[in-house]
């Protein structure tokens, strides 16, 4: 008898901004936690209420259903959005391809995922927020990765404005972006990119000691935990 030995095709190489950042922090936090998935980030309070803001803000913004009394100080927000014309899109799960393509969510094609919290789009001008609920942290690469998703799955689109809204601080910071502008911004993007896709290859993950190992990190298999 012949037996025949099928074998798993490895999945093909797909990141986030989030996971990104995750790697950078701590290659084997990365792992564990986004790759392997065999410790999972623990739900503490930032976290919990993060994600009710955000789903509040969705259901005021699609729905027209009042934000709760906790978040009133969050309706100047969601005012700026709902005001004037526009096509307003919420809650966008929005992939691209290797090629900067438009991609569908769950293709094996999907090469960059990145979530929109709110899309407004004004015939060639679009407006993505970002909403924070903690502490003022800049990244602009973040920025311009939710842009690129804009500029592939909506061709119309000449210039983009991304916004962080800093709920905890009522206040905002933006990059603007062109499309032809992207070309730089990938450019400048792309050694952190071939550095995260060098080690799945490799499944090269060390660990990285930092400030987040004492109290902050859930891998408690790390030489560094606790330290």
């Amino acid at each position: 008898m012949q037996v025949t030995t099928v074998r798993n095709k490895p999945k093909p190489f797909a990141w986030s901004y989030s996971k990104l950042k995750n790697f950078e922090t701590c290659p084997k936090r990365h792992w564990h936690v986004d790759v392997a998935r065999d410790i999972k980030e623990p739900e503490g309070e930032a976290l919990l209420w993060g994600n009710a803001v955000h789903k509040a803000l969705a259901e005021r913004v699609e729905n027209d259903k009042p934000l709760p009394k906790s978040m009133v100080q969050f309706e100047s927000w969601a005012t700026r959005v709902l005001t004037g014309g526009g096509n307003i899109l919420v809650e966008q799960k929005l992939a691209i391809n290797k090629e900067f393509g438009p991609e569908s969510w769950f293709s094996d094609s999907a090469w960059f995922r990145g979530i929109g919290d709110v899309i407004k789009i004004v015939g060639p001008v679009a407006l993505i927020m970002d909403y924070k609920t903690g502490k003022i942290i800049e990244d602009g690469s973040q920025l311009a990765l939710m842009a690129a998703c804009v500029f592939a799955h909506h061709p119309e689109v000449r210039k983009v404005r991304s916004e962080f809204i800093w709920l905890k601080h009522d206040a905002s910071s933006r990059a603007d972006f062109t499309r032809e502008g992207m070309a730089q911004v990938w450019r400048g993007l792309w050694p952190r990119i071939e550095t995260l896709e060098h080690a799945h290859e490799t499944t090269s993950f060390p660990a990285k000691p930092g400030p987040l190992c004492k109290r902050w990190c859930p891998v408690n298999v790390c030489p560094h935990h606790g330290e």
